[in-house]
């Protein structure tokens, strides 16, 4: 964390922090507050703080070794669910090395936790579904991979995610009605509150659009994102097979990596949902990539074909893991090995 670039000095869990203390203590309103100092708040649905409340209970310094106590289990979770059989010594260094699991860390960030969620469903089971319907509740990109298990036709599961984050989300405005109602009139629809879209840390299409000089994304942004979803949508069916736990990571890896080109926002520290990919791909040279924060050196000038080309390297990433063949072409390989841990257990 010291030598890493960019080290992020748990900004976000600051913000997090934040807010439940100004709701809790002082009688704020958890989407009028900003960190002091900065522009920033909290945006997520009011689920995730009341998810969050425990750490307003606890002085500062705590809820920070707790955040990072929580990252450090669910790395150890996904890690297991993607690369059973490696030897954990090198499957940690590896993974600590990506930017976006190396942000997740210093920022205090949700990602990991919720990646991890969604990964307990990754095969069929008696609770499937659950994991990713409280992954939908607590941020909406998740939400995307209930729409993966409809195309792998795991109807159960989906309608067990659906109804987990519908539920999730009612309890919600039950226990906020306040913010619930102000985050869903008008907090989410309102993207300038989590920042520039044209500013180098956002890696979707929709960033990659705004730092070519358009805002909004205008007319290209939504035939794009349904290009990107037509190509999910069509490789994932291909792919249903509710046996094979290769297909089902195949599914769950393009999943991934759509979700991250067509969210409006997808900042760098997001990118942990392209991980099942990035395994499945097996490419040295897309992980150096994905470990080498080179999107940066354009973070104040990101003009020319040079600036565009390099300031969108994990959108070119992004796409190239949802439409290259080669992270299904390994799945047997992967089925194998997990047959023989699961053996060797």
């Amino acid at each position: 964390m010291l030598t890493v670039p960019y080290y992020r000095g748990w900004f976000d869990l600051y913000v997090y922090y934040g807010t439940l203390d100004d709701w809790l203590r002082h009688g704020g309103r958890i989407y009028d507050y900003v960190l002091p100092g900065t522009p920033y708040g909290f945006t997520y649905p009011p689920f995730a703080a009341l998810c969050m409340l425990p750490m307003a209970l606890v002085p500062r310094g705590v809820a920070v070794a707790v955040a990072f106590a929580l990252n450090a289990a669910a790395s150890v979770y996904v890690l297991r669910r993607l690369v059973p059989g490696w030897p954990p010594v090198v499957a940690v260094c590896l993974f600590v090395m990506l930017e976006p699991v190396r942000d997740t860390f210093s920022l205090g960030q949700v990602n990991l936790l919720l990646l991890a969620l969604v990964l307990t469903d990754l095969r069929p089971h008696r609770l499937s579904g659950v994991g990713i319907g409280l992954a939908a509740a607590v941020k909406l990109t998740p939400a995307l991979f209930i729409g993966s298990l409809l195309l792998a036709r795991r109807w159960r599961a989906a309608a067990t995610a659906t109804g987990v984050a519908v539920a999730a989300t009612a309890g919600g405005w039950l226990l906020a009605p306040g913010p619930s109602r102000r985050y869903w009139t008008g907090a989410l629809w309102d993207t300038g509150r989590v920042g520039d879209a044209a500013y180098v840390s956002n890696q979707s299409l929709r960033g990659m659009l705004a730092r070519l000089g358009d805002p909004g994304g205008g007319w290209l942004w939504p035939l794009l994102v349904l290009a990107v979803l037509g190509v999910w949508a069509y490789r994932s069916y291909r792919l249903a097979d509710q046996d094979d736990e290769g297909d089902q990571l195949s599914a769950f890896a393009l999943t991934g990596a759509a979700a991250c080109l067509v969210s409006p926002v997808t900042w760098v520290h997001h990118l942990v949902w392209l991980l099942p990919a990035l395994v499945l791909a097996r490419s040295a040279v897309a992980y150096v990539v994905l470990c080498s924060s080179v999107v940066w050196l354009w973070r104040f000038d990101a003009s020319g074909v040079t600036g565009f080309l390099g300031s969108n390297t994990y959108v070119w990433l992004s796409l190239w893991l949802l439409i290259s063949p080669r992270h299904v072409l390994h799945r047997g390989r992967l089925n194998r090995r997990s047959r023989r841990c699961r053996g060797r257990a």
